[in-house]
């Protein structure tokens, strides 16, 4: 009998122990479940993206970041009259997430603009129209611009000194993977092709369900 109850308990530790194996492995380093699709590597991690908010939508109504990442979102700060590499960026992502949302996985797209001055509601309704009917479309007041772009450690400088009309804005090129509930996983940069991206995307997507 003792024999037995011997084999029982080491049968138990055995599953337990294979189990919890099965658990780290699933869930990575520190209980990632993200682990196996990260390729992004900075200092304090993505958890150190993004910061809560309220800025206006290309409709004109004031939404939350709650409210804007209700669903997972390919995140890009730029600007409208930015004359080649905004333009180029936006099309790239709408296209990615048109390809996850062909195969049924939900993506959306989200423009924040680096240039309230010049993209009002309007202006950005423009914009995000001629690359999809569901991208959205954000601005704010100039310290709202600030604050959001500080919390995606997005830079940014308006070259207006000589020009108030027609200046150009510097500003960095990543693309944010922000899961719903405004959390950051994954930034992608400007030369991932529109298949890659989806690829990467749905990876995240498909281990968050």
């Amino acid at each position: 009998m003792a024999d037995r109850k011997l084999l029982l308990m080491g049968t138990a530790i055995t599953i337990a122990v294979l189990a919890a194996g099965t658990a780290y492995l699933t869930l990575g380093r520190n209980g990632d479940i993200y682990a196996q699709c990260s390729k992004s590597n900075v200092a304090g991690g993505m958890d150190s993206f993004g910061t809560s908010f309220t800025l206006t939508n290309q409709d004109g109504k004031r939404v939350t970041d709650q409210e804007v990442f209700s669903k997972p979102s390919l995140l890009y700060f730029g600007y409208t009259f930015c004359p080649d590499v905004c333009p180029l960026d936006s099309a790239r992502n709408a296209e990615a997430a048109a390809i996850l949302n062909d195969r049924g996985v939900e993506l959306q797209t989200v423009f924040i603009t680096v240039d309230p001055r010049r993209d009002t509601p309007e202006v950005l309704a423009d914009f995000t129209d001629a690359f999809s009917d569901d991208m959205i479309g954000l601005t704010g007041t100039d310290e709202e611009i600030a604050a959001v772009n500080k919390g995606w450690r997005n830079y940014y400088k308006l070259n207006d000194e000589e020009d108030d009309e027609y200046y150009l804005v510097d500003h960095m090129t990543n693309t944010y993977l922000v899961m719903p509930g405004n959390q950051t996983v994954e930034f992608f940069s400007r030369d991932e092709a529109p298949e890659v991206l989806a690829d990467r995307a749905a990876c995240f997507i498909d281990a968050a369900t």
